[in-house]
């Protein structure tokens, strides 16, 4: 099985997904959008650039 994206309403009404591994543990949350629709654009996003990402580690010092 795949991970999945989860949309669902917060308390204030606002929308918001998850992303969830195939496992069930939840990988990453979205900031809240206020339509439906602005958050399936979020996660359209995050598919369409996800996987070209590149990995910045901040947390090395600097040489």
């Amino acid at each position: 099985m795949a991970g999945k994206f989860i949309i669902s309403k917060d308390k204030r009404g606002e929308f918001r997904f998850k992303l969830v591994a195939a496992n069930g543990q939840t990988i990453a949350v979205s900031e809240a959008y206020t339509t439906k629709a602005a958050c399936v654009n979020g996660v359209e996003s995050v598919r369409k650039h996800a996987a070209e990402a590149t990995v910045v580690d901040e947390t090395l010092a600097a040489v």
